[in-house]
């Protein structure tokens, strides 16, 4: 019961995080613009900025959207599906894509901020890679177990 509510909960999280996500990705020209009054870098590159967190709120959305997808599988009690292998796969190219935009980012100025979030992405891609992998193994046992019954 307590692991339900937990996994419901997550849900939920991703569920608002998947919508939240898509309301400022769709108001970055104005919230970049409106922060840039604030810090002179996002005013000088606005434009680059604008497209960098834009591709990478794309980015970012479609990972939310895997997750959800899963999450859905999850509470169906069927996780092992080739869906999830599938969704695994593509989260992780999503993050080695944001790794890889927001490495534009070093171009136009070098914060340890920015060097993090690669970080973050690349090992987060990584990960999901690999798991990939794993859930690829469980379902073949889980297929093949279920033939021999």
């Amino acid at each position: 019961m307590k692991g339900n509510t937990l996994t419901r909960f997550t849900k939920g999280l991703l569920d608002f995080m998947f919508f939240a996500g898509i309301v400022v990705t769709v108001t970055l020209p104005v919230s970049v613009k409106i922060y840039g009054y604030f810090n002179s870098y996002f005013e000088q590159f606005y434009i680059h900025l604008v497209i960098l967190f834009a591709i990478s709120g794309v980015l970012a959305e479609l990972i939310l959207y895997e997750l959800r997808n899963m999450f859905r599988t999850v509470l169906a009690n069927d996780c092992f599906v080739e869906a999830n292998v599938k969704s695994l796969n593509r989260m992780g190219t999503y993050s080695f894509l944001i790794a890889l935009v927001t490495a534009g980012r070093l171009l136009l100025y070098l914060t340890p901020a920015v060097m993090i979030v690669i970080l973050v992405f690349v090992i987060a891609g990584l990960f999901s890679k690999v798991l990939s992998q794993v859930f690829d193994r469980a379902v073949a046992y889980k297929l093949e177990n279920d033939l021999t019954i």
